[in-house]
């Protein structure tokens, strides 16, 4: 089994919530992305996103835009991240790393260079916001061949047949986005968010995990109690903006999720 699939599988054994922090590569510097993952999952992540900066992520708000942003400007690339990710390799073999991003840096490196590099740096699957289920066949058996994995997004706009579509080829997890919009709004608890969430799992062959608007250990102790696992990105990225060394950035990591940690403990 993959170690994708080894986690998802302890998290399943052990009744516990999923806890997927977020984190742009390259913010708030490069010297900081790996001390920073390793601190996370000191403080109770079980799986770790790596986001891969664009200059356009149409699906972000502006707080991950400007980390993207900075990022780029610090010379953030491909190569770069799958530099960080061997990097923090090297003492965890165990943590799945996901890779979220956009189609064009990949595709302008190309998806079989990108698929063998990003598998040979240990990364476990990608997460392609832009890629329409429609058009992932090619690409989730590409990436299968190298021993990756394709994780599907769906949204309060999904309609059955692409809701249907998605829970078919789902692999790993689903990523539920809590909200139309952007990521970094604050997240609106509803009934309509809870029955949607829990008519995808009792359907769905892979654990449901809730992203945007989560930024504390309330709004993520609401979402787990109807969902596998919460996923927090701006909230995180934005108190790690503040942090001038890799150091303080590790402490801020450990700070910011150790409560939520806690919160989704008591769920």
């Amino acid at each position: 089994m993959s170690r994708l699939g080894n986690r998802l599988e302890a998290l399943a054994a052990a009744k516990r919530k999923a806890l997927v922090p977020f984190v742009t590569a390259g913010d708030p510097s490069i010297e900081a992305t790996v001390p920073v993952l390793h601190a996370l999952v000191q403080a109770g992540a079980d799986l770790l996103e790596l986001g891969v900066p664009f200059s356009d992520p149409m699906a972000d708000g502006v707080v991950i835009q400007k980390s993207s942003e900075r990022a780029l400007e610090r010379g953030v690339n491909a190569p770069a991240i799958f530099a960080m990710v061997a990097e923090f390799r090297q003492r965890d073999a165990d943590t799945p790393v996901v890779l979220m991003g956009y189609l064009n840096p990949i595709e302008r490196r190309g998806w079989p260079w990108y698929a063998e590099q990003a598998a040979a740096a240990g990364v476990d699957a990608l997460l392609i916001v832009d890629l329409p289920p429609e058009e992932a066949s090619s690409v989730r058996a590409l990436l299968n061949a190298h021993g990756l994995q394709l994780i599907s997004l769906l949204a309060p706009t999904t309609d059955a047949s692409r809701l249907a579509l998605a829970c078919a080829q789902a692999q790993g997890y689903l990523y539920y986005v809590s909200m139309a919009g952007v990521t970094g709004k604050d997240l609106a608890q509803s009934g309509d968010l809870s029955r949607r969430v829990g008519a995808i799992r009792a359907t769905a062959p892979v654990p449901v995990y809730v992203g945007f608007g989560i930024k504390d250990a309330d709004s993520a102790k609401a979402c787990a109690a109807y969902s596998d696992g919460v996923i927090v990105g701006s909230a995180l990225v934005s108190v790690l903006a503040e942090c001038r060394t890799p150091e303080l950035a590790a402490k801020a990591a450990v700070a910011f999720l150790q409560p939520i940690r806690a919160a989704l403990d008591g769920v």
